[in-house]
């Protein structure tokens, strides 16, 4: 049987890519005898290239050095001509890595370069989750698409933990205006030490902040933890994160990593959009914010310095989430 080679270029961020994943199963559903190639970022590809249908998994190095315009040339033809080609990037340099593969049918958001490059470019609405956006825009030259989309997925094989586990993630790459406050997840931490044993995540420009939250569990009299910030790879980052009976966390990569293990989450929310970003169909899964008048503000520092849409959330009212999401299976979000 003939292979259908599908290029899929996967959003930069860690958590954008994992939103994707649905998308990518609808892809794998409709097409026959799919061949993925991947083209993303380290931590996207370290994540998403254990799909049993990828061939190969590239991560683009486009722009570290030299001119990324002919870089791009160069590596569009080293992987050659598709089938179908789609970008899940708005850049004019993954439209045009699409376009310099001579694919023919090549799928990519409406832009003023994509409309000029490449064959189908789709208005489609910002005002819904990103997941959905991903999948009508990668199911665009079908009939396939409808409400039905499937859970995240990650074919990374989970962690077996010996005892019930706690995740806690304070980091969060975008920026600073996006991170909870490390005394606040150590003491929602310890309100459950006594139930979970503790694992604190973090990357490693998270490190500091991890150690914060660790000498405040130990100033709260908590010793059942175990720090790996900076210390795991994206693998195991998935693996670990994917074990966990309970994870608390800020608007991040790992939120959706637990999303796709459908580990009971609580997430914390700032700036950012949450009705476009948070967990997608994770039934124990709560939120907690607080409605601000400058908010969503997108940004990654708080623009007004004074960080309220944050600072205003009190490790009570965390506690009390945790409570929700493990006893009832409704979304409820904090205002």
């Amino acid at each position: 049987m003939i292979s259908c080679k599908i290029l899929v270029i996967l959003p930069n961020w860690l958590g954008d890519a994992i939103m994707a994943t649905p998308a990518i199963e609808l892809l794998s559903k409709y097409y026959h005898n799919v061949e993925f190639t991947f083209v993303g970022s380290y931590a996207s590809i370290q994540a998403l290239k254990h799909h049993p249908l990828c061939k190969r998994a590239i991560v683009d190095k486009t722009k570290d050095s030299g001119n990324r315009y002919i870089n791009t040339y160069k590596l569009a033809h080293e992987l050659g001509e598709f089938n179908l080609a789609v970008t899940f990037r708005n850049q004019l340099h993954s439209s045009l890595l699409l376009r310099f593969t001579s694919t023919v049918i090549c799928i990519a958001k409406e832009s003023w370069h994509s409309r000029f490059l490449l064959s189908h470019t789709p208005k489609i609405s910002t005002k819904q989750h990103l997941v959905k956006q991903y999948s009508q825009l990668a199911m665009i030259d079908t009939d396939a698409y409808d409400e039905n989309i499937s859970k995240l997925k990650l074919y990374i094989q989970p962690v077996k933990f010996e005892k019930p586990t706690l995740g806690i993630n304070a980091g969060a790459t975008y920026g600073s205006a996006k991170r909870w406050y490390p005394e606040r997840f150590a003491q929602v931490a310890k309100d459950f030490s006594h139930l979970y044993n503790i694992i604190i995540f973090g990357g490693p420009n998270e490190i500091e902040m991890a150690f914060e939250i660790e000498s405040n569990l130990k100033n709260l009299d908590v010793d059942n933890y175990i720090n790996l910030a900076g210390k795991t790879t994206i693998k195991e980052l998935c693996a670990n994160i994917g074990g966990c009976s309970l994870f608390i966390t800020n608007d991040s990569g790992p939120m959706h990593i637990a999303a796709a293990y459908r580990v009971p989450t609580v997430s914390i929310f700032g700036p950012t959009r949450y009705k476009e970003t948070s967990q997608w169909m994770n039934d124990k899964s709560n939120i907690v914010r607080h409605e601000m008048a400058c908010s969503p503000c997108m940004k990654r520092e708080c623009p007004l310095e004074h960080h309220e849409c944050m600072k205003s959330i009190t490790a009570s009212e965390v506690t009390e989430a945790v409570n929700l999401a493990l006893n009832t299976d409704t979304l409820v979000v904090k205002a």
